[in-house]
């Protein structure tokens, strides 16, 4: 899977002006095996950041000036936020960027391989709590729902995935959707309605 995965997302994206009224920022979406099953890590955001209080994510953050790149923001971020440093990170690849309905970020998606067992130093004051949820589960469209909305006069598709007591959802579905897609497994997600 990991060679399909390098495959199909070989090259950084490019780093295009960012649109006015955007914030470049950017996240790595981390694959570990764990048990010798393949896992994604999320981490549970805290109530004190500044935006999506409480949400589910990836490590992941806004471009500070001083970041020669967006993949130097992905890894520094992840550093910050749940002390994986960045030589333990293998990239595999990137997908496109995606922005952000509501607060204005255009988010590019780095995903790299990390080691397991790893001790991880989440940053109290950014990360609730760190998810490892089996690829197998988020993989299954069962789990997926989808429903319809407007948000600044535009219509828009939200998802949903509910794993144990939290929701994976906004940005973060779209990103896990795109990342599943861009490697062949196609999504025939629900809508919420059809429950």
């Amino acid at each position: 899977m990991l060679e399909t995965i390098r495959k199909n997302l070989a090259g950084e994206p490019r780093e295009d002006a960012v649109p006015s009224g955007l914030t470049p920022a950017a996240v790595l979406l981390p694959l570990l095996f764990k048990e010798e099953t393949l896992h994604i890590l999320f981490t549970k955001r805290t109530q004190m950041v500044k935006a999506h209080k409480g949400q589910v994510s990836f490590p992941g953050g806004v471009r500070d000036p001083g970041d020669e790149s967006l993949l130097v923001t992905a890894l520094r971020e992840a550093e910050e936020e749940i002390g994986l440093n960045s030589e333990d990170a293998e990239i595999l690849g990137a997908l496109d960027p995606i922005s952000t309905v509501t607060t204005g970020f255009l988010v590019y998606t780095f995903v790299g391989l990390i080691p397991y067992p790893y001790s991880f130093r989440p940053n109290g004051r950014e990360v609730a709590e760190i998810l490892i949820v089996p690829f197998h589960f988020l993989m299954n469209d069962v789990h997926w729902r989808r429903r319809s909305y407007r948000a600044n006069d535009q219509p828009f598709e939200a998802y949903f995935i509910s794993y144990g007591n939290h929701l994976i959802w906004g940005a973060t579905a779209r990103i896990l959707k795109d990342f599943f897609e861009r490697n062949g497994i196609v999504m025939n997600i629900r809508s919420a309605m059809d429950s």
